[in-house]
């Protein structure tokens, strides 16, 4: 076993598992525990009904659709932000991080200020027929501005890594810069996307205040899973807050665990 700088291993790793069972495996285990109180028809009447049914499928494909648009989008800001200096840069790359500093009903408040019909962009897209606001496409542009920044930070130091000798030589060798790119640039990025990914997914699934303004919140329509465990919770109904709680952290869990799995495949794949 090799020794770090900090002696004690065995008393700090005690320290950290205590620590983390007591503020993250202890909550989540009482969710479980509650939600097994309830018999099997208890269970699929509170959990899985229609309405519940709908908020999943809205928070899980909202959240999958708006962290594909950010692996897409950040992946172009950080080559951006990496690749080339221009004037603005950090003021650009501060602007990234702006929606961790922002509380999320600010950023609802504004995005929803944005978006509605009547607002700047929103009446401007809505002479195009589009609704943003109090719609499933407004959920989606929430989550999306929150989930941004986490590929951004997850792709930058990456690219930073990648050596520009490299891309040089293959050009030189006559490969085109598209090949280049998918050959060369993309297998190193593809791990980090995963990651930014994982992240955006899990944040949109899990986020509240931002979306809460912009969605319209229409049971069957622009619900979203957070807001019906409130709801749930607001009619004192415990019961069917927690058996919708553990169906979203059982599938949030095994869709995360499939995407570190093939992001650990990929990793081996390119460096065994």
């Amino acid at each position: 076993m090799r020794t770090g700088v900090l002696p004690g291993f065995g008393l700090t790793l005690g320290l950290v598992m205590f620590t983390l069972s007591l503020l993250v495996l202890a909550p989540l285990a009482g969710i479980f525990i509650k939600a097994a109180g309830l018999s099997g028809e208890a269970f699929v009447a509170k959990a899985l009904n229609e309405r519940a049914l709908a908020a999943y499928r809205l928070s899980f494909g909202a959240a999958a659709i708006a962290a594909l648009v950010d692996v897409i989008a950040g992946v172009l800001v950080a080559w951006i932000l990496v690749r080339y200096r221009f004037f603005g840069r950090k003021v650009i790359d501060a602007l990234v991080d702006l929606p961790f500093a922002l509380p999320t009903a600010v950023a609802g408040i504004a995005l929803t200020s944005l978006y509605a019909p009547n607002g700047w962009l929103g009446s401007r897209l809505l002479a195009l027929g589009v609704k943003v606001a109090f719609t499933p496409l407004g959920i989606v542009v929430a989550m999306v501005f929150i989930g941004l920044p986490l590929v951004v930070r997850s792709v930058e130091p990456v690219l930073q890594d990648i050596d520009s000798e490299v891309e040089e030589a293959a050009l030189t060798l006559g490969a085109s810069r598209t090949r280049v790119f998918r050959r060369v640039i993309l297998p190193a990025l593809l791990p980090a996307m995963l990651t930014g990914f994982a992240l955006a997914f899990a944040r949109g699934l899990g986020e509240y205040g931002s979306v809460v303004f912009i969605a319209g919140n229409m049971p069957g329509i622009s619900e979203i899973a957070p807001l019906l465990i409130v709801i749930q919770l607001e009619q004192h109904d415990v019961a069917a807050a927690t058996a919708i709680a553990a169906v979203i952290l059982v599938v949030s869990f095994t869709l995360l665990i499939l995407i570190n799995t093939l992001q650990v495949w990929r990793r081996r794949r390119i460096d065994p």
